[in-house]
């Protein structure tokens, strides 16, 4: 059991502890009041009594670190997922807390790195040559990785709880994208002279792809012959995605979850980062997406001319099997197609967008043609839960309780007199108020209004 000593102005919990290999400790915790020092001890004794008490330990922050990564990080991420992650905890956490107990950590000491954070200049200050405080976004990032790390630490018994579990990281407010109607969408893709974007605007507004999604489609996972057409089941399945690596990200994960790498231009060159075939992030993404007829056959007439180019090109084509590339045969980035995109915007006048934002406007449609229906919409989209649709798409969902409210009117309070009449007399009272109003301002109309009464 534990016990209370004064030492001079504090107060001391002491107690005895066996560690893992069962040797026996003595731990003097100092407080500074009596009653500090009172609760401390009651926990303590608590956590023994239910065999539930976790040793102190000096580990750090950094230590528990680099177990977290190699026995969490390399098991459950993907490559971006491990570089970005990476970039925070060397940028953020390793230099301004690294040092400290892993025991230490409490929920005020976690809002007072939020708060000092916010006050630092970001990393990212070379890349835009200005600079500029770190994001509240960029601390949201942060707080939603250590609470995932806290949460492992309680699970291996490093500590007993989890204080990111008592903090709201700082607020962070999500710029609403831009979005084209179907009108512009229309427009754009009469004025697109380059096959390749148009054919990727009509998948990501069509199938509500992601432009990963669309670069590594393959033409084995798309389904357009004659018979999927008459019977309205023309398809693409969406197993692979295209995506730009850190090459430490993908040594570290052993290439986990990547089908292709592909070459560079210069072998002999080290590139930091590579270009590669992976399987997409989460399960939900991997899906089956109905296209349109419509669509179907402008599958089928882009792989006819691009038959004409493996013909043409001969030897020289590379053959990787890509619906979205170039003539001959290459995979095609992510920045060739926003390019296209950028200049296609500015010759039409249309508002400026990024890609994305097809994958938005087709949700939204989805969501308007289908009334609401979040699941049907989810199956397309490949969001992992279905309250991810509902929270990016909720003004659409609101548009859907305004009518709502209308269906209610018509249907329930037509047959509700008071009301109703109450509607229609200030209706007719605005009415008779105007006209007198276009009276006075028009003495032959209110001649001609006086002789018909005559």
């Amino acid at each position: 059991m534990a016990s209370i000593q004064k030492r001079n102005k504090s107060y001391a919990v002491v107690y005895t502890y066996e560690d893992d290999e069962g040797k026996k400790h003595q731990k003097w915790e100092s407080f500074n009041s009596y009653k500090q020092a009172k609760a401390r001890k009651s926990e303590v004794e608590n956590k023994m009594d239910k065999n539930v008490f976790i040793p102190p330990t000096a580990q750090t922050i950094n230590e528990f670190l680099d177990l977290f990564i190699d026995l969490y990080g390399v098991r459950k991420w993907v490559p971006q997922t491990y570089d970005s992650n990476l970039r925070l905890l060397d940028n953020y956490v390793r230099p301004v807390i690294g040092d400290i107990p892993l025991q230490k950590v409490s929920t005020l000491f976690i809002d007072k790195y939020y708060s000092d954070l916010l006050k630092m200049e970001s990393a990212g200050n070379a890349i835009y040559r200005k600079k500029k405080k770190v994001s509240s976004n960029t601390v949201y990032q942060i707080h939603k990785l250590l609470k995932c790390g806290f949460n492992v630490a309680v699970k291996w018994k490093l500590i007993g709880r989890n204080p990111f579990l008592q903090v709201e990281p700082p607020a962070h407010v999500s710029k609403k994208r831009r979005i084209w109607t179907s009108d512009m969408i229309i427009q754009a893709l009469e004025n697109c002279e380059d096959p390749k974007l148009a054919l990727s605007i009509h998948l990501s507004f069509a199938c509500s792809l992601r432009i990963g999604e669309i670069l590594g489609l393959q033409w084995k996972n798309v389904h357009i012959s004659d018979e999927d057409i008459e019977k309205d089941d023309a398809h693409v399945m969406i197993e692979r995605e295209l995506s730009c690596a850190n090459v430490k990200a993908l040594e570290a994960l052993d290439y986990k979850d990547v089908y292709f790498v592909f070459p560079n231009k210069n072998p002999n060159h080290k590139y930091k980062t590579v270009t590669v075939l992976k399987k997409p992030k989460t399960e939900s993404s991997i899906r089956k997406v109905w296209i349109p007829n419509t669509l179907a056959w402008i599958l089928r007439e882009w792989k006819v001319e691009q038959d004409k180019y493996k013909e043409f090109f001969g030897g020289e084509y590379t053959d990787y099997d890509l619906v979205v590339c170039f003539e001959d045969g290459r995979h095609c980035s992510e920045s060739v197609i926003l390019r296209g995109l950028k200049k296609l915007t500015e010759s039409c006048g249309l508002p400026p967008i990024v890609f994305h934002s097809f994958r938005h406007t087709s949700t939204t449609y989805k969501l308007k043609m289908t009334h609401g229906d979040i699941k049907a919409t989810q199956g397309d989209t490949g969001h992992s839960q279905a309250d991810m649709v509902t929270e990016v798409y909720s003004h659409i969902l609101d548009e859907d309780r305004k009518i709502n409210a209308q269906k209610l009117n018509d249907t329930f309070y037509k047959n509700f007199g008071d009301g109703i009449d109450h509607v229609e007399n200030t209706k007719k009272e605005v009415d008779i108020n105007a006209l007198v109003d276009a009276l006075k301002h028009n003495p032959r109309l209110m001649a001609q209004l006086i002789e018909a009464l005559k």
